[in-house]
């Protein structure tokens, strides 16, 4: 099958400087593209030395071919190399693919999956996907993600499948080219992801985020192949999990609509998982993002999606973990009455958690540390809301002391959660700078020095600037404020 289409007739003479500089022969891009191409899937593709020919005299190759050049010449050349700088023109990508509204269905979902992030993986520089991203907002984000709730339509002949949980042990196996999906595999591919959590925990988005992005990869290849029904959606669920953690750690490290695309795709992999309260934790996260990006509203509306998606699966640990969400937007939006009542039905709600009770891994980094974060979090942006009212800050500073207390408890040991006891401590300064007192802000900013210094997360970072900003210009003539300030600066040069 033909590869290209017609063109005008003028050499393309930025294809061809391009072809130069390289060193190729035309049969070596050729073999390369034809490679490429099978790695996509596009087994259709078949280049050969005359195809090349006719491309560097002007024909314009259809898609996928100009973005396989430019993986190939962006690879060669170690900068990214555009389809436009090639002289190329590339299909506009329709809406529904290159912004969040993206078909419900798992054949494309896992097309996504695996094309994002080998795209994310080849070319993983800050600014890349980024810039070719839009971050959406508003309804254009709000309206795609309430599909989530849509049930799918049954196969012809299926019987109905389970809304959730695990699949029976008697199918936890599969094939995989011939070779069979064991238990055991499932399993570490599970663990896996576990340890890439407490990675993330520890040491902050940046370190270890292109390795989710391999490990994803590799799941989206399992899953374009044959599976028995409960190893697929197995496998669904990890894909979940591991899209969700590239949001996380992309958000973490100041990728936002990178981000986004990995938590809308989450969302997508949760759903053919049918694992209702993973798709609510995929929504939280994305609320998160909107609070942090000051689009509370969007956030709202997201918890409530995933509030009402979950209510009758979602065990007492994410159901409070969702109220303190909603606790954290309410006071985004300035509603202290709603603020108060969602953190009293997070409390509440949190101490109906049994010990010992069955929970995914997911969610127990909401502790009674991050119970107590939250709910100092909501009173510390309503104080702010609020024109730095007093009495607001007073009310976050028992919680925020609480959670700085046990998130300390916990980086004593192994799997201590650093980032977070880090943030708190940031938290506490901010709360000591609405209670004007400039020397106890200070204490609990240098204490969180050390850690933004150790860990790679520009959200630790850039929040620890904008606490000691905020104190230099109430207090800049404090000597304390001063000293802080100058090394807050050389941290900047230093970054």
């Amino acid at each position: 099958m033909s590869d290209g289409g017609g063109g005008d007739k003028e050499p393309n003479e930025k294809l061809g400087s391009w072809f130069v500089r390289s060193g190729w022969s035309k049969g070596e891009l050729a073999r390369q593209v034809n490679r490429r191409a099978r790695e996509m899937g596009a087994h259709h593709i078949s280049t050969d030395t005359s195809r090349v020919r006719r491309w560097l005299d002007g024909e314009q190759p259809r898609e996928p071919i100009p973005r396989i050049l430019s993986e190939l010449f962006s690879e060669r050349f170690g900068q990214v190399v555009g389809v436009e700088e090639l002289g190329l023109r590339s299909a506009r990508p329709s809406p529904s693919v290159s912004g969040v509204d993206l078909p419900w269905a798992g054949p494309q979902t896992v097309s996504l999956l695996s094309e994002f992030t080998r795209s994310d993986l080849m070319l993983a520089r800050r600014g890349f996907l980024g810039s070719s991203l839009a971050l959406s907002a508003g309804p254009s984000l709000v309206e795609p993600m309430q599909r989530w709730l849509v049930p799918p339509p049954p196969a012809p002949g299926a019987a109905p499948q389970p809304a959730g949980g695990p699949p029976p042990a008697a199918c936890a196996t599969g094939e995989r080219g011939g070779l069979r999906i064991s238990r055991p595999e499932l399993e570490l591919l599970e663990s896996t992801t576990t340890m890439f959590r407490q990675w993330d925990a520890q040491c902050g988005g940046g370190l270890r985020r292109k390795a989710v992005l391999g490990q994803l990869h590799e799941v989206t290849e399992l899953l374009q192949e044959s599976h028995p029904e409960p190893v697929t959606r197995r496998l669904f669920k990890v894909a979940a999990e591991l899209a969700q953690l590239a949001g996380w750690m992309s958000y973490d490290v100041g990728l936002h609509p990178t981000a986004q695309k990995y938590f809308v795709l989450a969302l997508h992999a949760a759903k053919e998982a049918g694992d209702r309260p993973l798709g609510s934790y995929v929504l939280s996260s994305m609320s998160r993002q909107m609070i942090h990006l000051g689009r509370c509203e969007d956030a709202l509306e997201l918890i409530h999606l995933a509030q009402y998606g979950s209510r009758d699966e979602a065990t007492p640990r994410t159901q409070a973990m969702l109220y303190a969400m909603e606790a954290r937007a309410y006071a985004g939006v300035g509603q202290p009455g709603k603020v108060k009542r969602a953190v009293r039905m997070a409390e509440d709600t949190f101490t109906d958690i049994a010990p010992g009770e069955p929970e995914p891994d997911w969610i127990r980094f909401f502790s009674e540390a991050e119970l107590n974060a939250e709910n100092a979090h909501s009173y510390r942006d309503l104080a702010y809301v609020a024109g730095r009212s007093p009495t607001y800050a007073s009310l976050a500073e028992e919680p925020m002391a609480r959670a700085v207390h046990l998130f300390g408890a916990e980086v004593e040991t192994a799997a201590g959660h650093r980032r977070s006891y880090a943030l708190n401590l940031i938290g506490m300064a901010t709360v000591r700078l609405l209670q004007r007192e400039p020397e106890a802000c200070v204490d609990y900013a240098e204490q969180a020095l050390p850690f933004a210094q150790q860990i790679r997360s520009e959200r630790l970072t850039n929040r620890l600037r904008k606490t000691v900003d905020g104190a230099a210009r109430a207090f800049g003539e404090v000597a304390q404020v001063v000293e802080l300030n100058r090394r807050i600066d050389d941290l900047s040069l230093s970054a």
